[in-house]
């Protein structure tokens, strides 16, 4: 008898956990315009420091990966 509460708690418990996850909402969001609202991004070398170079802004980034490259540093 024992044994049978046990397995019918357990069955019971079982329901209650595969039903609680029936009852999930959907997570839309309430707008309906997906579009990205935030700033542009702008492109790294049209800060004032490369003046829209994008050639120059290039060289100072091979320079600085050359520059923290240990193996170049060493030799």
């Amino acid at each position: 008898m024992r044994s049978l509460s046990v397995i019918v708690a357990v069955l019971v418990a079982i329901a209650g956990l595969g039903l609680a996850g029936c009852g999930e909402k959907p997570q839309e969001l309430a707008q309906k315009d997906r579009s990205y609202r935030g700033k542009p991004d702008a492109r790294p070398w049209d800060s004032p420091q490369w003046g829209g170079e994008q050639a120059n802004w290039e060289r100072a980034i091979e320079a600085r990966t050359q520059n923290q490259n240990e193996y170049t540093r060493t030799q």
